[in-house]
């Protein structure tokens, strides 16, 4: 469903246009810092805490914590809308430079709280091993926003980016109705099994704040840097000789085009990283360091030869790619420079939620925010001299530094194995010749489409067989 999603915001991004990508993807980093304070750490201490008293049979108090953390949702919930809805004007007037006004903002508002207790409810799920309620809930969704968006396009995509920004927005809020609705259907049910009226003891409500409160006060400073750093990108772009639209146009091809290309393949590594949390909290709570250990290296070599399959397609099969996808073939170019990345964001995606299954939650925060702060000070110094290239390099920078960082934090707690020849020169070698015998053959179909398809099967079977055989 993820997958999906993704694909139809490639459709979306078709129909609305780059400077509307980018306007929108503007106010989208203000609404995730919004559900950044909405959200503060509470899904997360949610799932930790659950999965440790679930771990030792104390069911009562895990459905206490849940409780609890659905009060502190509620409550943080409420606050984000208000500050939304406090500082839109600022914000539209000072931040989007006026090119829509304060009513997308506002919209963004509606759904916070609806978001900040839905977050809980999937920590329940994740913690209890029943990921798949959650998994109903997204398919609903993500159903109902590509309804939503369809309908509301349809009526609003000839009356200018701001009514296509609410459009994009309300459906989103209408999306997380129906999330939300169904995901309290399922814990009401899930909850029976477990309840009792026992009261929950004070030293536990202390352990939600001890882990929700440093991550609620690092990812608010991550989400504000993190704001911060996509508003100044078109505004230092246009100080690089662009206009302010060219740049917004510019930041928009590559945040809403080319980075959903990068990120499509993450879906399959989003399913399970999530599920490493509660995973890694329950063998942290029964000392179980070897399995710590085997767990961690199975994931790293499996991802590492997924990632490097998919980063050997982004660049090999740019071209096509961006005909395929946007009929706009300037895509492919960006495709093949940032496709490397793909390595690092997919390995860091999982550093990221074992460090946090361990309890190293505040350690990934500082990390993100060294990473921004790097970025920042790149983006306000470099850009206006070198433009598109020197955002480039940002991206190249900022993630780098996060894998570097993250990768030797989970080595401080976890002694995992990693093979240079095995993880990364054997499968950058398997996708070379992969792509070479595929080039000795003329593959010819009745569609452009049905040929590309057919190359890809062969490039991974051939992938597989080179990497899995030796």
């Amino acid at each position: 469903m993820r997958g999906i999603g993704l694909i139809f915001n490639i459709y979306v991004a078709n129909q609305v246009g780059s400077e509307t990508l980018g306007i929108f993807s503007l106010i989208m980093s203000i609404y995730m810092f919004a559900i950044t304070v909405a959200t503060s750490g509470i899904g997360t201490a949610c799932t930790c805490l659950v999965s440790e008293e679930f771990e030792k049979c104390n069911y009562v108090n895990g459905l206490k914590v849940v409780k609890t953390c659905i009060i502190f949702a509620l409550i943080l919930g409420i606050l984000a809308s208000i500050l939304i809805v406090v500082f839109a004007p600022f914000i539209s007037y000072y931040w989007l430079k006026n090119s829509v006004s304060p009513l997308p903002i506002y919209a963004i508002a509606l759904g916070l709280p609806l978001i900040s207790i839905s977050s809980v409810i999937g920590g329940y799920f994740s913690s209890v091993g029943k990921s798949y309620k959650s998994a109903i809930s997204q398919i609903l969704e993500t159903t109902a926003k590509i309804i939503a968006t369809i309908i509301l396009l349809h009526f609003n995509l000839e009356k200018g980016v701001e009514a296509i920004c609410i459009s994009l927005i309300v459906a989103d809020v209408i999306s997380e109705v129906f999330s939300f609705s169904l995901n309290i259907i399922f814990y009401l049910i899930d909850r029976k099994k477990y309840i009792n009226k026992r009261s929950l003891p004070i030293q536990t409500k202390r352990k939600i704040c001890k882990i929700s409160f440093p991550i609620a006060i690092t990812s608010c400073i991550k989400s504000g840097l993190s704001s911060l750093k996509q508003f100044l990108i078109p505004i230092r772009l246009s100080m690089s000789g662009l206009t302010y639209t060219m740049s917004i146009s510019q930041y928009g091809l590559i945040s809403g085009m080319v980075m959903p290309i990068l990120m499509f393949a993450n879906v399959f590594i989003f399913s399970f990283s999530g599920l490493l949390v509660p995973e890694f909290s329950r063998l942290l709570a029964g000392k179980n360091y070897n399995r710590m250990n085997t767990v961690c290296n199975t994931i790293l070599k499996n991802t590492c030869l997924f990632s490097i399959c998919i980063a050997g397609i982004l660049f090999f099969f740019a071209n096509e790619l961006s005909l395929a996808i946007y009929e706009n073939i300037e895509i492919a170019k960006w495709l093949k420079i940032l496709s490397p990345l793909v390595f690092f964001i997919y390995i860091d995606n999982i550093f990221d939620n074992i460090l946090k299954g361990i309890n190293e939650q505040v350690s990934v925060m500082f990390c993100n925010i060294i990473d921004l702060v790097v970025t920042i000070l790149i983006i306000y110094f470099i850009v206006p001299k070198f433009g598109i290239s020197g955002y480039i390099f940002s991206i190249f920078v900022s993630e780098l530094v996060n894998f570097t960082i993250s990768s030797f934090q989970l080595r401080k707690r976890i002694n995992y194995s990693f093979s240079l020849l095995k993880y990364i020169i054997r499968p950058i070698l398997a996708c070379c010749i992969s792509y070479l015998v595929i080039s000795l053959f003329a593959f010819k179909t009745s569609s452009f489409l049905l040929t590309f398809l057919f190359k890809i099967i062969v490039f991974i079977l051939l992938y597989l067989f080179l990497t899995l055989k030796y």
